[in-house]
């Protein structure tokens, strides 16, 4: 807290204060009903700071995850209310869920998706690197011998696990080049195939 939010933080308790007196001034003949809907109030006052709070941690719990839309030639995926699209890939028969991202290089697995999809990164020789936004971190190169989006489905496909922390795995160009066209246009990714 700096000065200039010392002399606001005494405004408010004055007003809240004063707001306070004389709303029991006005309902002194009521004081119980009147502490039970300040309580209710107040209960709901702390649970929409609640829901503010933690609403990156259960949004995904109370949103539905977006879903991929398949017609005769092409994956349609809503833009997320993140801004960014994502879409879940099915590794080896398990689902793992990929940001995409155009500027990757490669499809890259953070350890725990790696590990999902059947894949023992401790078995792995981490020989290269990469420049990310939390520093250079080690990867190694895999292949993954089945990969399905929708109806579309590849074996034997090239992927990087990122040995440093991530928090998912990244839907990099080298899995993106194999659609026929991809489009970004009114907030929705098309991959035609």
């Amino acid at each position: 807290m700096d000065s200039s939010d010392l002399p606001r933080l005494i405004y408010l308790v004055l007003l809240g204060a004063a707001v306070a007196g004389w709303f029991i001034a006005e309902n002194r003949g009521n004081l119980g009903r009147t502490a039970r809907m300040a309580m209710v109030w107040g209960m709901i006052f702390v649970g929409m700071v609640a829901i503010y709070g933690l609403w990156d941690d259960i949004r995904y719990d109370v949103l539905p995850q977006q879903a991929v839309l398949a017609d005769e030639s092409a994956i349609v995926v809503p833009r997320s209310s993140d801004g960014h699209f994502h879409l879940t890939l099915m590794l080896n028969g398990e689902p793992v869920e990929f940001l995409v991202d155009t500027g990757a290089t490669d499809m890259v697995l953070s350890l725990a998706d790696a590990r999902r999809a059947g894949l023992d990164p401790d078995n792995l020789a981490f020989l290269g690197t990469a420049r990310t936004a939390n520093g250079t971190v080690k990867t190694a190169f895999t292949t993954i011998d089945q990969v399905s989006l929708g109806p579309v489905s590849l074996g034997n496909v090239r992927a990087a696990v990122n040995g440093g922390e991530m928090r998912g795995s990244l839907l990099g160009m080298s899995f993106l080049n194999r659609f026929d066209r991809l489009e970004i246009a009114d907030n929705t990714l098309r991959l035609e195939f």
